[in-house]
């Protein structure tokens, strides 16, 4: 029997518990199907959400059929109970996306495909209320396919289903061209690697479609294969009715028994915990079964274990990545004057364990608690919460955005920390991160300079504190921060001490470098009457919004993009209002991106960092036998070290720079005179001067040729090539991504930068926009900016540097290519080269297949 972990998530009211419900009622597990708006599903337990009719916390049940084992882990759905959810997805072997067939793919929808494609998990689709008005399969599945292209109809298969599954993976192919069919085993490979995603359709409430459904979970889903050594995933903490504290894991590996001892290192701890297991349970619903012993693959709630939290690895087990979603509003809890805040605080720490994204910050200046919530539901379930497990009736005030920062360049950062007996020294390299990456720490320094259990102490400081950004005193993220190079003393250096410099270290860096305030975004999709379009559309560019064409049938238009949160808090109102109720506005937590007003922002908060008494920049030496306060722009005039920047002295005469012609804008008499002055007089050739050179001396680098740069007018290669011209006639979109695809062969044979224009000019509301396709760059304009403006402007700004040639037959394009100094050609020659180039690569196959290089 397969034994498995599936989880159900969806877009809030899409049906989710009414799924399982349906699941747990085919499979026999219940007798009754439960009912969300009758307060009675089996796994909506909680008084709360019987109360509220939604999901707030993750629970589980245990179904099973002939075949089949599964544990069920039902998510909640609300776009506030988000951390909830995602901390579930790193224990799943499959997920089960529902989609409302009446309201199709929503942006929270668009939000969960992101983070179960980010934890590569293995999905199944649901479109269940079916038996509602709905668009139709056909345009349901259009909507899907935009999520992936791996998004098949299980549930209609026509004449060309399994020929459309075997084209999505080449191996799968070869055996369907030589059996004619496919195989289960097939589709369960191409599940299992992310490369399908079978969709099914019904109604759960009326158990339509939930038959087929669950044998296809039997038919497609594949066991994982376990180790031997004990290994398991901790994904919840909760309470049970008596206070006990239950550590949710999943079993990765092993066994594990009571009175099993499992030593762990805690959150904010340095020293390893060692804590024996008192009890296991097997939840389903709001009931239990004790157990002795839990195998791999099970899920379990453990009693016994005091400091555990969730993503954390036990055993062989890593931890889980950190959260994709978070909080992105701050909110200051009231408490009643008979409660001292500071001794209420422990009670609060109670959530958070079971719920970290609460984020429970204590100011002691004000002597105020604040708590990172992710909207107005989340913010009345614990007011809830706090009256119902503690007595104690709680305000919360308006709430404030909360930012982040990061830097733009890398930058040293050096503590110092020498008062008398004292002595430390830590020089960090501060690098910026693609957003969304958080905090990496890293060490690169030599063991021969610093211990390496000093190296791990300081990688601990960087890891247990929140560190503040010198703009608005923000916490950092997106940075790699690196120990490059450190010195203890021999006698007086303490773990402490290291601690003093490693914050130090870190302040210091980020007072040196340009910093970038970040503000969360949202993603929002906003359908409403089409004749209130110009209404939305200019409410969201005054809110620094992001969107793409709007789409637009007559009647109904539907705007998507992103927008700050601090703009859109309370847009849904308005949207309501302007709309008379017809508007429907959603929106989830995007990222974070640059702040749209963060001078601002800056100067509304009135931070400053050298006032910060619990975030110190500077450094402490000792002089004369007592310690001193070096400010942290001076720290390089005295620290002990070599800078990391710094390059290596050298004993050697320094080598001349390097030319490169890339960069400078040197003609060739410029560069012969160089050379000249560099190698004396030239008689032959170049190689005979280079001989003459003593080999000790320095070489001297002469520039490479200008890299080759291709600039393409897109629409007008479009309409000039008439395999794209009767494509166009069809499908403009069509014509577009052939044309992409054509000139990304083009690129990866000929080596040379190439960037495809299109003009967007005529396109209201359009922002504009730069990406990648594979190995070329793509460039629509703004509204109001012609291709061949953007083409000039991009000429004037790299012409110097490459050797630029520009494709059009549009004369306009061409005179600006003219006066820039850079090479035309016609759309007719650039076909040339391109059909070419296909020949040559039609060649090297031919060559690599005759030497047995390829398959087939």
């Amino acid at each position: 029997m397969k034994r498995l972990v599936i989880g159900i998530l969806a877009h809030v009211d899409a049906g989710k518990t009414t799924l399982s419900e349906a699941l747990l009622y085919a499979a026999g597990t219940i007798q009754k199907l439960g009912r969300v708006d009758h307060r009675d599903s089996f796994l909506d337990t909680h008084d709360l959400e019987r109360a509220r009719g939604i999901t707030i916390f993750s629970k589980q049940a245990i179904f099973e059929t002939p075949e089949l084992s599964v544990t069920l882990l039902d998510t909640p759905g609300h776009v506030d109970f988000s951390a909830e959810m995602e901390r579930t997805l790193q224990v799943l072997d499959y997920a089960i996306l529902v989609i409302s067939g009446t309201d199709g793919v929503q942006a929270h929808t668009e939000t969960l495909w992101r983070l179960l494609r980010r934890n590569q998990i293995p999905t199944f689709l649901f479109v269940t209320k079916m038996d509602l008005p709905n668009p139709g399969q056909d345009t349901l599945m259009d909507q899907l396919r935009r999520l992936d292209e791996g998004c098949v109809n299980f549930s209609h298969r026509g004449t060309d289903w399994e020929e459309s599954i075997a084209l999505r993976e080449e191996a799968i192919l070869d055996r369907y061209l030589e059996s004619g069919a496919l195989s289960p085993r097939d589709l369960s490979g191409l599940i299992r690697i992310g490369r399908l995603f079978p969709v099914y359709f019904g109604s759960a409430l009326k158990l339509e479609g939930v038959e087929a459904f669950l044998q296809g979970l039997t038919d497609y889903t594949e066991a994982p294969v376990y180790p031997q050594e004990f290994g398991a995933r901790v994904f919840k903490i909760a309470r049970d009715s008596q206070g006990g504290r239950l550590t949710y894991l999943k079993l990765t590996g092993g066994t594990l028994s009571v009175r099993d001892p499992i030593a762990y290192l805690p959150l904010h701890g340095e020293e390893a915990a060692e804590e024996k297991v008192t009890q296991l349970r097997l939840y389903s619903g709001a009931k239990f079964q004790t157990a002795e012993t839990a195998q791999a693959g099970q899920v379990c709630a453990v009693l016994g274990l005091s400091q555990t939290y969730p993503g954390q690895g036990l055993g062989a087990e890593s931890p889980a990545p950190p959260p994709l979603l978070e909080p992105v509003l701050t909110y200051r809890l009231t408490l009643p004057p008979d409660q001292d805040p500071q001794a209420f605080l422990p009670k609060l720490r109670q959530l958070e364990e079971e719920d970290p994204q609460l984020r429970v910050v204590w100011d002691p200046h004000l002597r105020e608690i604040h708590v990172g919530l992710m909207g107005q539901i989340q913010i009345e379930i614990l007011k809830s919460l706090i009256a119902q497990r503690f007595d104690v009736e709680v305000q919360v005030d308006a709430g404030r955005i909360l930012y982040k920062e990061t830097i733009a360049a890398p930058v040293e950062g050096v503590g110092h920390f020498e008062p008398l007996r004292h002595y430390a020294e830590v020089h960090l390299l501060l690098e910026p991160l693609e957003r969304g990456s958080g905090l990496v720490f890293d060490s690169r320094c030599s063991e021969d300079l610093l211990d390496r259990n000093w190296q791990r102490l300081i990688l601990t400081h960087l890891e247990e504190k929140t560190h503040l950004g010198v703009l608005t005193g923000s916490p950092i993220t997106d940075l790699r921060i690196t120990l490059m190079s450190g010195r203890a003393h021999p006698k007086h250096t303490e773990g402490g001490d290291f601690r003093q410099a490693t914050y130090r270290g870190v302040r210091q860096g980020l007072m040196q470098a340009k910093s970038i305030l970040l503000e969360p975004w949202y993603q929002f999709r906003l359908e409403l009457p089409a004749v209130q379009l110009g209404r939305a559309i200019s409410d969201l560019q005054a809110m620094s919004g992001t969107f793409s064409n709007p789409e637009n049938d007559g009647e109904t238009a539907v705007l998507t993009g992103t927008a700050p949160v601090s703009a859109m808090k309370d847009y849904p109102l308005e949207v309501a209002a302007y709309t008379r109720g017809r508007g429907k506005f959603s929106c989830s937590f995007y990222g974070y991106a640059p702040c749209h007003n963060a001078k601002q922002v800056a100067a509304e908060r009135g931070y400053q960092p050298e006032r910060d008494l619990d975030n110190p920049p500077d450094s402490v030496f000792c002089a004369h036998g007592a310690g001193f306060t070096v400010k942290w722009d001076k720290v390089p005039e005295y620290m002990h070290l070599e800078s990391c920047l710094r390059p290596e002295r050298s004993d050697e005469a320094p080598a001349l720079p390097r030319v490169y012609t890339r960069n400078l804008d040197i003609d060739e008499k410029e560069l012969e005179a160089i050379f000249q002055r560099t190698f004396g007089p030239i008689r032959n050739r170049a190689q005979e001067v280079m001989n003459q050179v003593p080999a000790s001396s320095p070489r001297r680098t002469i520039a490479p040729p200008k890299q080759q740069y291709l600039i393409v007018d897109g629409y007008n290669m479009i309409f000039a090539w008439d395999v794209l011209k009767d494509l166009a006639q069809e499908s403009l979109d069509a014509a577009r991504q052939r044309l992409l695809d054509i000139l990304s062969n083009y690129q990866g044979y000929k080596k040379c930068q190439v960037a495809v224009v299109f003009d967007g000019y005529k396109v209201k509301g359009n922002q504009g926009s730069r990406s990648d396709y594979h190995n070329i760059h793509v460039v629509y304009t703004k509204q109001d900016e012609t291709g061949d403006m953007f083409i000039e402007k991009l000429i004037t700004e790299i012409g110097k540097n490459y050797a630029v040639r520009v494709a059009t037959s549009d004369g306009l394009i061409q005179l600006s290519a003219l006066r820039a100094g850079v090479l035309r050609i016609s759309a007719a020659e650039l076909w040339r080269e391109v059909e070419w180039v296909g020949q040559q690569i039609d060649q090297m196959v031919r060559q690599l297949n005759e030497k047995g290089y390829l398959p087939g």
